[in-house]
């Protein structure tokens, strides 16, 4: 027996009283969330209230493609009080926001549109997928199996004639034929058929509605064919034209499932629970009950449930999952913990300082969404075909019936079957897919590299660029001074270190940083806008304690002076990123021009402009100057992209093309910038443009394929070269082919 939460072996139901008490915990939370989707009502529990507005997450089960996505949201936007309405269809994730009006019938909308509704839970979604692909394998060998019988009959009828064969013969077999083929294609034809039938109900069509009426029409006719004793009947075709469209709807969802990992797994560490510590005692709670202030313990190897600080214990931190950075982070009492990250050295106990909802990870997985959902250019022009799909096809399917019957002088069966395979072929899957599933993995990939996309048409903007824009400090630079030489008298760099260690200016602090031996205790104070003091001591300002006629080289500096000794001037620089001369060079090396605006001295900024080979910059200019230059080069036909800390550039990255700001997990929500990236390089710049190149790159081709099938498909179909069978395959197969293309971008690094 294995236990029925972790699959550990054990004697028992479970293997400790741990995984029981999870387990019922989950159970709990899943029948409370089946209770709300039995009938349309409580989901105000599940309703987040922002300002002047109201948002809710949902997940929506029955979604096959654009057209699904396009009615969801037409629906859904077209009520009064609804302000935005967008569905993630890898992540089958819908996000509503609206100002006025109820929930509940909003939620019943979706629902009678044919759609299965429900609050959004991984262990849900995990379930139903689960589900939903084992009912389509259920479908799929139904279907294959009776088609493969009925093959076996219709060899004999298409290798013979009713002359040869004999009536009584052919009828017998095209009975036997239709009693196994009726109830085969009412059992596997169920997903489309149910479908179909619930947005007709609604007076909408989706693509399920041509694919249903391909398979009615097949089947009736050959029905029709039976009873009057006709010479052929389709029930091998329509049943083969089942099978290979449900191969490539399984096909689809496990390709669908593979697009969403990083999300999935993103959304599984906000599922699951905590051990407690309250009154002294220790209880498992789910993450999602946990409430700021409450103690958590944090066993090693466990993940961090949600953000919070450590109150006891030393341990190591792996951050890998957030920001990307391989290398553990020690923590200690007082360090600041994110949710998603993983205990690996000791035991911690931590506070909690945010909720699950108001967590790091909780705006990680936002952002994702957000990117994943962009009304991109391309998926704008997606949804403008899946709009036009349905008449499209049904005027095609009708006018090629009555062309070949009326003019071609055509049996109506023949043109029936035609009509048929037009229905089938002409499928806007491919375009649908075009560009959410290169989105999903573009997000996906760019999330492991510590990079998060905060606007959906942020790739596309940045595919396009042709000039970076960077700020100095803190982008170019690390942002934080460092003493440099070595030659300083021993006996003054003691003496400066300690009075230094009394200040929290950032040249104080690099003072302090750089001596390594033991301080001296001072009484100091400090000296509004010129130094510190300690008695006749003073270490601060040029004017104030240094050497006036000494010169000036730029460098940032403090000067040390003591009664009856020669002023000392320790100097510092901002240290260059480890990879900036690289990035700026494989930047150039890409057809980018690089420039820096920067707010800082004119000869540090040469300086800085030279070490890593850009030509171009400006210096001592103020935020609204590198707006006011920002707008002068899109003015002169330049795609500017904007790379800036995000704080004081707030409005130079809000008006270039695109921007990107260096930040650190405290503040990734609260800048400008449409993307962002972790860390303390600069290479994440470089890798974010290479991925938008290839992202727009598999767009373009996904739509030329999607244009090109199309083209070719559609006029064999209507001149009656392609049979149902084959219109299938190449439906299906469009589809898949656009996916594995889009997997291609995980090809490399």
């Amino acid at each position: 027996m294995s236990c029925k939460h972790c699959g550990k072996e054990c004697a028992d139901e479970f293997c400790c009283s741990g995984c029981e008490a999870v387990y019922h915990i989950h159970d709990e939370k899943l029948q409370q969330k089946e209770a709300v989707i039995s009938n349309n009502t409580g989901y105000e529990d599940f309703v987040e209230e922002g300002d002047n507005a109201y948002s809710i997450t949902l997940q929506v089960d029955g979604m096959h493609c654009a057209a699904c996505i396009m009615l969801i949201e037409n629906a859904l936007n077209s009520q009064a009080g609804v302000k935005s309405a967008r569905v993630n269809f890898s992540t089958k994730r819908l996000r509503i926001e609206w100002d006025d009006g109820d929930i509940n019938s909003l939620v019943k909308i979706v629902n009678n549109l044919g759609y299965h509704v429900k609050p959004y839970d991984q262990d849900l979604l995990n379930n139903a997928d689960s589900r939903q692909q084992k009912y389509l394998l259920r479908c799929l060998a139904v279907s294959g199996f009776a088609a493969g019988n009925i093959m076996l009959l219709s060899v004999t009828l298409w290798s013979s004639t009713q002359e040869i064969m004999g009536l009584a013969t052919q009828n017998f077999m095209h009975w036997v034929s239709m009693m196994i083929a009726l109830p085969a294609i009412i059992y596997s034809a169920q997903p489309f058929f149910k479908s179909a039938f619930s947005v007709l109900k609604m007076r909408h069509t989706n693509m399920d509605v041509p694919i249903s009426l391909a398979v009615i029409l097949a089947s009736g006719m050959s029905v029709l064919e039976t009873i009057n004793h006709g010479e052929h009947t389709y029930f091998d075709s329509a049943l083969m034209l089942v099978f290979f469209l449900l191969i490539g709807r399984y096909l689809d969802a496990r390709a669908k499932d593979k697009a969403r990992d990083v999300a999935t797994q993103l959304l599984s560490m906000m599922a699951g629970s905590a051990t407690v510590i309250e009154g002294g005692k220790q209880k498992l709670v789910a993450i999602k009950d946990l409430k700021e202030g409450m103690l958590v313990l944090v066993a090693m190897g466990e993940n961090i449930p949600v953000d919070g600080e450590v109150i006891e214990g030393i341990s190591e931190i792996d951050l890998s999952m957030i920001t990307g950075e391989t290398i553990p982070q020690e923590v200690a009492s007082g360090s600041k913990i994110f949710g998603g990250t993983i205990n690996i050295a000791a035991p911690i106990k931590m506070k909690v300082t945010k909720a699950s909802e108001e967590s790091l990870l909780s705006s990680i997985v936002k952002m994702m969404e957000n990117a994943e959902q962009g009304q991109a250019k391309y998926v704008r022009l997606a949804d403008k075909a899946a709009k036009l799909y349905t008449p499209i096809v049904h005027t095609l399917g009708l006018l090629a019936f009555l062309g070949w019957v009326l003019i071609g002088g055509m049996a109506w069966q023949a043109a029936l079957m035609i009509a048929i395979t037009v229905l089938i072929i002409t499928c806007p899957c491919a375009l649908g897919l075009a560009v959410p599933v290169v989105q999903v993995l573009a997000s996906s990939k760019l999330m492991k590299h510590g990079i998060l996309l905060k606007s959906g048409d942020a790739l596309e903007k940045l595919a396009n660029i042709d000039m970076v824009v960077f700020d100095k400090t803190g982008t170019l630079t690390i942002g934080k001074p460092k003493l440099i030489g070595s030659s300083y008298d021993k006996k003054a760099h003691k003496l400066a270190a300690s009075m230094a260690a009394y200040s929290k200016h950032p040249l104080s602090q690099a003072l302090a940083d750089s001596y390594s031996g033991k301080t001296i205790q001072m009484d100091v104070k400090e000296v509004a806008a010129k130094g510190l003091q300690a008695g006749n001591i003073r270490l601060g300002k040029r004017s104030w304690c240094g050497d006036d006629k000494a010169p000036e080289d730029g460098n940032l500096e403090i000067w040390l002076s003591e009664k009856g000794k020669k002023p000392v001037r320790f100097i510092f620089t901002d240290e260059l990123k480890s990879d900036a001369v690289e990035v700026i060079s494989e930047l150039k090396n890409k057809g980018l021009e690089p420039m820096i605006l920067s707010g800082d001295r004119s000869v540090i900024t040469k300086n800085i402009a030279e070490q890593i080979g850009i030509k171009r910059f400006k210096a001592e200019i103020s935020p609204a100057e590198k707006y006011e230059e920002i707008e002068s080069l899109k003015s002169s036909g330049k795609n500017v992209l904007m790379v800036g800390d995000g704080l004081n550039d707030a409005p130079a990255l809000r008006t270039a093309n695109v921007s990107m700001s260096p930040s650190t997990a405290i503040d990734i929500t609260q800048n400008s910038a449409d993307i962002v990236f972790q860390g303390n390089k600069l290479e994440p710049v470089s890798y974010a443009y290479e991925i938008a190149k290839k992202s727009s790159k598999l767009v373009k081709q996904n739509f030329a394929l999607a244009v090109i099938y199309n083209i070719i498909a559609i006029p064999l179909a209507v001149a009656g070269y392609v049979t149902p069978l084959i219109a299938a395959l190449a439906m299906s197969g469009s589809s898949i082919i656009v996916i594995l293309n889009s997997f291609r971008l995980n090809a490399g690094k």
